[in-house]
């Protein structure tokens, strides 16, 4: 036992005594967070800006200037005339411009004639300008009914359902943590077991009484202890900076922590054991990483990927364990029903463990 805390303390210390480990496994992680938070956009709700002109000047028009202020969810911006406006949709600054011609009164007022209001749009952006001629289709129509008196046959009654507000950052948060556990893990431990075999030193706690149980046990501990000092870190600075807060349990949040710490350090172990030297540690760890942030749901949705790719990420070790972490932290879900995401995680850390101590070497 004694050796196991001597061991673990070592490590910790070799953690806090090298700049570039500190910054990397500590530093770097936030700063990712809180860029892709800040500029990624924190909230997914949408918003159309409208321009209008109202070249009538009259009580109608106004109505019209008015109805679609009254709107939720619309910014509306004023005119003098076609051309700003025009200049302001191709700017980005507006999605649409409804003009209000000259006249529209009297045609509202003269029952034999039907008031036209142009809508411009951007034509290079048609899912934005779609989505946003439905809306005013809607407004205007419902505007229309109302002035001739038109009672519906069928009418439609809203319901609404409060559920949690998940914004992009929301999102990210979890699959940062993530993203720590697995570069720390398989990166960390494969480049650093390489090195101290290529310098000898394992091969010298070999001829030790060292149990290489011991050994590993130490590694275990030392990693916990940064892997959460870590996720507690992101977390803190979420929670100050974003309002993030946990929504389930700490304690299925700390589970998860340390399974996918395990799993990972497998896979390191596993990396260690091939790899000849520390030169070659990195690109092998780089090679089997890189492609794991992008395909297993850190930054982006796995839905959103192409269907032929997905049932290869939903065998990823990280794409679980994201997704374990943002049932927990973002949803609340029980940890009962993370069942499948547990198995998943558990298989890789027996498997890897497994093949871990076929291919590791001491020397």
């Amino acid at each position: 036992m004694r050796a196991y805390w001597q061991l673990t303390l070592a490590q910790l210390r070799i953690f806090s005594r090298n700049k570039q480990v500190l910054f990397f496994t500590l530093l770097f992680p936030v700063i990712l967070m809180l860029a892709l938070g800040t500029f990624a956009g924190g909230g997914h709700s949408l918003s159309l800006d409208v321009g209008i002109i109202d070249s009538d000047q009259t009580a109608a028009s106004k109505n019209i200037t008015d109805l679609f202020e009254q709107q939720e969810g619309i910014g509306v911006t004023s005119y003098n005339d076609v051309n700003s406006g025009r200049e302001a949709i191709k700017s980005g600054d507006i999605q649409l411009l409804v003009e209000v011609p000259e006249g529209y009164q009297s045609s509202v007022e003269d029952e034999n004639k039907e008031a036209v209001l142009p809508v411009y749009y951007n034509e290079k952006n048609l899912a934005s300008a779609e989505l946003g001629l439905t809306v005013v289709n809607g407004i205007i129509d419902t505007y229309s009914k109302d002035l001739v008196d038109y009672t519906p046959s069928v009418i439609v009654e809203k319901r609404g359902l409060e559920a949690r507000d998940i914004r992009y950052v929301d999102f990210l948060v979890p699959g940062i943590v993530a993203m720590m556990i697995l570069s720390n893990n398989m990166n960390g431990v494969a480049g650093q077991i390489s090195a101290w075999r290529e310098r000898g030193i394992l091969r010298r706690m070999q001829g030790t009484r060292l149990k290489a149980s011991t050994f590993i046990a130490a590694q275990i501990s030392a990693r916990l202890v940064l892997n959460g000092t870590q996720a507690l870190l992101v977390i803190l600075i979420a929670n100050w900076v974003f309002n993030i807060e946990v929504a389930g349990s700490w304690l299925a949040l700390i589970f998860f922590i340390i399974l996918g710490t395990l799993a990972f350090m497998a896979l390191g172990f596993i990396i260690a054991g091939v790899a000849k030297n520390p030169e070659s540690a990195a690109p092998i760890a780089g090679f089997i990483t890189f492609p794991m942030l992008f395909l297993g749901g850190v930054f982006f949705p796995i839905s959103d990927m192409p269907d032929i790719i997905q049932p290869l990420v939903n065998l990823l070790p990280i794409s679980h364990l994201a997704s374990a972490l943002r049932e927990t932290m973002n949803l609340g879900t029980p940890f009962l029903q993370l069942g499948t995401e547990t198995l998943i995680l558990c298989c890789w850390l027996l498997g890897g463990f497994a093949l871990a101590s076929y291919v590791f070497k001491w020397e």
